[in-house]
């Protein structure tokens, strides 16, 4: 009986330890490999707000910018997130693509460049006025036109001037006075001097005995005419001015120059200037004025330097680039904001956008949305939404926007329905255009609309070639008195017509017509008046049924965006007269 016991205890230990053997390993390999596959799916999760899916985090909390709690991002089968694209290597290196690493702007703190544009004005110290030194009737101009070179000693007029004809009748009834009262007659010739007759003039008349009624006005200063200010046949007052004049031996270089830049420029300090007219020299010029008032549209003071100018080269209104070599001790130096180039930056009306390297090993991007600043020569100070060490796309920014649209992501071009720009939209993005600039900008519109033409026509080939006429008039546009928002749209579709100049691919040349035009459409409403009345029209299916925009002179519509397939397609829903 014990024995069975026993038998029967032994058993049941084996059977415990057998049954241990094959299901608790079992579990515990299970459990493992639940926790691994549970660290694996950690590995990859990112957390996001369903407010603000722009923040993307690797671990749960808070939203930054509501305080809500993060939720768990949707990832696709590759891993990346809905706002996140990636590209193959070879892919990037046949679209040029490169990316930049971006730091505080530093140097060793002790120097730090200042890029400027700006343009030849004339040296106003150097302005002169020819005036009329008694009254009369022009009865002869020698002067013709505006730019023309006056020299001192020059004729310049022939006037009729009763006064004077009466002022040499008193000269000569006066020479028989001549020895008994000298003061009137020396009074008498002093009058004709004061009206800029010589004395060999006066001499001859007494000589003669004869009162002219015409008498030439000679030019008393040497420059060129800036401005004609009478004709033949006017009457003129004493001291009236016929002509302006300028010497331009010496002219001034203006830069229009921001707040934080301001620091860093002092007087007497050296700028390097370039300019388009001479591309293959440099000129050096010292600055020797700052204006002590800020203008407050444009957020920006005038700095000035003096160019010698003895040669001739310069012309006053020709743009110029400018580059400071700013020194500044160690101990005064103060740290600049994050800076990025202009060419990172897109603009989603008044918001700009940047594609963010998010791994530094592999080609995943994600778009940023930041705060800028101003602006820098080709750089942007950066106020908030990147950091020093951040890597984001500086060459071929509009072609990974256009690669995450076409992988159905978060593009500028691809906004969610509560982000699309309407008209009135449009018209609100406030902007400071100067005369000059509104001048120049519609003078590119021709280059525009045989794009437009031709998009409609389904030419690819022409498109190109239009494209490369618009940018050829871009570039030589100033675009120095615009505000930020203003540049940074300049800057975009100079950007966007040197891609469509270098693509053949019709779809690819009416995406970027699509973020053109949500660029042009801005400053030309901004324009306002053009010389022509010109039609803005929507195609309510393009950009994926969530619209998009173009300008035309013909009231008819003709879409740009299907061509022949919805030719029609589309309405007027604004004009600028």
């Amino acid at each position: 009986m014990n024995r069975k016991v026993i038998y029967i205890g032994l058993a049941g230990i084996a059977g415990l330890f057998l049954g241990w053997l094959i299901f608790g390993k079992s579990d515990e390999r299970a459990n493992s490999s639940a926790e691994v596959h549970e660290h694996k799916l950690e590995g990859q999760q990112m957390w996001t707000c369903s407010m603000h899916p722009q923040i993307m985090q690797p671990e749960p909390g808070d939203c930054p910018i509501c305080g809500m709690e993060l939720i768990p991002a949707n990832m696709d089968e590759e891993g990346l997130a809905m706002n996140e694209i990636k590209m193959t290597k070879n892919a990037m290196a046949l679209a040029n693509i490169s990316t930049t690493v971006i730091g505080d702007g530093k140097d060793d703190g002790s120097m730090t460049d200042i890029s400027l544009s700006g343009r030849i004005k004339v040296n106003e110290e150097e302005q002169m006025v020819q005036a009329s030194y008694f009254d009369g009737r022009l009865e002869r101009l020698n002067v013709s036109y505006e730019g023309q070179d006056v020299k001192r000693g020059q004729l310049l007029a022939t006037i009729y001037a009763p006064d004077l004809v009466a002022a040499q009748q008193e000269l000569l009834s006066s020479l028989s006075l001549r020895e008994s009262q000298p003061a009137l007659y020396k009074a008498v010739r002093n009058k004709l001097k004061l009206w800029k007759l010589t004395e060999n003039q006066i001499n001859t008349i007494e000589k003669t005995g004869e009162v002219k009624e015409y008498f030439p006005i000679y030019a008393t200063v040497s420059g060129t005419v800036l401005e004609k200010m009478v004709s033949e046949g006017d009457y003129v007052k004493q001291g009236e001015p016929l002509l302006k004049l300028i010497d331009l031996s010496s002219v001034w270089v203006e830069f229009d120059v921001y707040e934080n830049q301001i620091s860093s420029l002092e007087k007497g300090e050296k700028i390097t200037l370039t300019t388009k007219a001479y591309p293959n020299k440099s000129f050096k010029a010292t600055i020797t004025f700052i204006d002590p008032i800020l203008n407050e549209s444009t957020r920006t003071v005038v700095v000035r330097a003096t160019l010698n100018n003895r040669d001739g080269i310069f012309k006053p209104g020709m743009f110029v680039k400018g580059n400071v070599e700013s020194l500044k001790d160690k101990e005064d130096a103060v740290p600049e904001s994050v800076m990025i180039p202009a060419s990172a930056v897109m603009w989603t009306g008044e918001r700009s956008v940047v594609y963010l390297k998010v791994n530094g090993d592999t080609p995943v991007f994600r778009m940023k949305e930041v705060d800028l600043g101003g602006r820098n020569g080709d750089m942007f100070v950066v106020n908030s939404g990147l950091q020093k060490g951040d890597e984001v796309v500086t060459n071929g920014t509009f072609t990974v926007d256009a690669a995450a649209q076409l992988q159905g992501k978060k593009s500028m071009m691809n906004q969610n329905q509560e982000e699309e720009i309407s008209s009135s939209e449009i018209g609100n993005m406030k902007m400071v255009l100067s005369d000059s600039f509104k001048k120049e900008f519609k003078s590119v519109l021709p280059s525009y609309f045989n794009i437009k033409n031709a998009l409609v026509l389904g030419s690819a080939t022409e498109v190109s070639e239009y494209a490369k006429d618009l940018l050829e008039s871009l570039v030589s546009i100033n675009e120095s008195d615009l505000n930020d928002i203003g540049k940074s749209h300049f800057s975009i579709i100079i950007d966007l017509a040197e891609d469509m100049s270098n693509s053949k691919d019709l779809k690819y040349q009416r995406d970027i017509f699509i973020a053109l035009n949500e660029n042009i459409v801005p400053i030309i409403m901004n324009i306002g008046k053009m010389d022509n009345l010109v039609y803005i029209q929507k195609c309510p299916m393009a950009n994926k049924n969530k619209g998009a925009y173009w300008l035309s002179m013909e009231k008819e519509i003709k879409n740009p965006y299907y061509g022949d397939q919805m030719l029609t397609c589309g309405s007027i829903i604004d004009s600028i007269q």
